[in-house]
Order: C-alpha cells, then structure tokens, then sequence
C-alpha cells in the first residue's frame, strides 16, 4: 500500500521588531501570527507540520543582550504544549522550534516533536553552534548533547537539523543511519552566501541519505539588529534531490507537498550508498586536529 502524505512547512516575518517591547509581548505576537496559518495546515490536511527556528521570537542572536533569556521555557512547556493542541485537533504531528532553558544559565536552541495524538515524542538540541560576525549564538546557545534522534509519528520517521547543522554532513548521515524518512530543518538565514547554499546543500543531504527534507526559513527583516533580509524559500525536496514545492522570498505563508515515501526504498535500490559505506575507513574524520 503507498504511503503517502501530506507536509507542511510555514514562514513568518516577526510582528513586534520594537527593541524596548517586553519579551512575552514579543513572543505572544509571534505565536498568534502562527496560529491562522497552523489553523491552515491543519484544515488543508497536512499531516506532519514544521514551523521555522525559534518560531516565538526574533532572531536575537546578531545581539549579546541577557534580557533575551527570559524567553526561553521548558521543553516540553507552555508553548509547546499549547501548539500540541492543534496537532489534537487536526491530527497532525508538528515539528514546534524553541528557546529552551534546561535550566537557570543552561539553554539550548531545540525542536519539539509532537505526534498526531498531540502527545509528545521528544525533542531534538541544534549540535552546531556557529559564533561569528553577527550571529553569537554560543551567548545563548549550549551545543546540543541529545544527539540525533528519530521520531516515529504516526505517519513517518522523523528527524531535525537546525539550521547552521545543514552545513555539516556528518549529521545528515547519522540522521539518514537512525531511519529517518523526513528531516526538518528549520531556520533563520538572511541573503547573502547562505543563498546559495541554501538550495544547494539540503538537496545534496536528501540525495547522499535517500530521505526527504523540509527546510523552513522565516522573512522580512528585525530590528534593531538589521543584519539583512531573512528570505523566506522554504522548501520540500525529494531523495533525487527534486523541489516539491518552494515558498516565495517574503510572504508570510504555508506550503504543502505531498511525499510519497515509497520513493525511500526506490531510490535506496539504485543508489546503494548505505550498503557500500565503508565505516571502518572513518576513523580520521571523527577525530579532533588542529
């Protein structure tokens, strides 16, 4: 019997790009901005849903500011349990991105995962932390220590990369290794080199890996910081590394596509890439130099 199903992604600018806002009218605003287009997916009949990074807030991390760690919560906690309700009502797994605080002085950048029940599955903690001009994120961010878990929702075995991982293949693989069939990779770039990579590396994960991925990024551009225009482009690619669907560079907006996973196994047939890996050659690729 084909499975197929129906997937979601959403982008949205941040409503509240006001510096002096308290950080819950911040992360309220964001929240109900989502909530029409979660109400969408859910009514079109997406069956597994991914919102963008830290989707209840800005991108804060262009600033070094304490005050943005109060909104960090628990995972699982009230933003993610109320998200949970939607996937109750719609019966639709969700991919919800967080701040999350384990924690006081202890906080990660995290992705929930919650089955069509509404029940919650586990959660994934970005690995890759980049700290460079404009983007300090290791002031707010602790490396993840969860690994690279797979989620079995009741519709498709699913995995998260966050962001600045894309740019590592190693966990791509691991993520394809532990049977995920979709990766969500949610996140929040603005144009420049990313761009480019950014229709370039994730296909080339889902045609080394045989799965399919769900790239979400957000749009418009937040102030005070300003580093530029998050493009949007959210997009599903397929195991040949075909676009099933890409959103536009500015809109707020829900995309769908249909994955058909079958696709998994054909593909995997072809190109044995799993079959002819040759682990035992590795060993100097996880190793420390320099």
């Amino acid at each position: 019997m084909p499975r197929k199903l129906l997937g979601g992604l959403i982008q949205c600018a941040n409503p509240i790009s006001d510096p002096n806002a308290p950080t819950k009218e911040i992360s309220d605003a964001a929240i109900e901005a989502h909530i029409p287009l979660i109400e969408e997916a859910g009514k079109r009949g997406v069956q597994i849903l991914g919102l963008q990074e830290v989707f209840n807030g800005p991108y804060f991390c262009p600033s070094q500011d304490a005050r943005w760690y109060d909104m960090a919560e628990p995972v699982p906690g009230p933003t993610t349990e109320r998200l949970a309700e939607y996937a109750k009502k719609y019966r639709m797994a969700m991919v919800i991105p967080v701040y999350e605080r384990e924690q006081a002085g202890v906080y990660y950048n995290t992705a929930a995962v919650y089955d069509a029940d509404g029940s919650y599955l586990g959660k994934y903690r970005k690995n890759h932390i980049p700290h460079t001009s404009g983007f300090w994120e290791k002031y707010f961010f602790k490396p993840g220590n969860l690994g690279y878990p797979v989620f079995q929702t009741r519709y498709a075995k699913v995995g998260v990369y966050i962001c600045y991982d894309r740019h590592f293949p190693e966990g791509a693989r691991l993520l394809g290794l532990n049977g995920a069939e979709i990766v969500f990779n949610p996140s929040a770039t603005v144009a420049g080199l990313s761009q480019y990579l950014w229709k370039l590396e994730q296909p080339a994960h889902a045609v080394a890996n045989g799965y399919f991925m769900a790239c979400s990024n957000r749009v418009g551009t937040e102030a005070p910081w300003n580093i530029g225009k998050f493009y949007g482009s959210s997009y599903f690619v397929d195991p040949r590394g075909n676009f099933l669907a890409v959103a536009s560079e500015d809109k707020n907006e829900l995309i769908t596509a249909e994955m058909d996973l079958d696709m998994i196994e054909e593909v995997r047939r072809v190109w044995q890439f799993y079959r002819d890996r040759r682990p035992e050659t590795y060993e100097a690729m996880a190793s420390l130099v320099g």
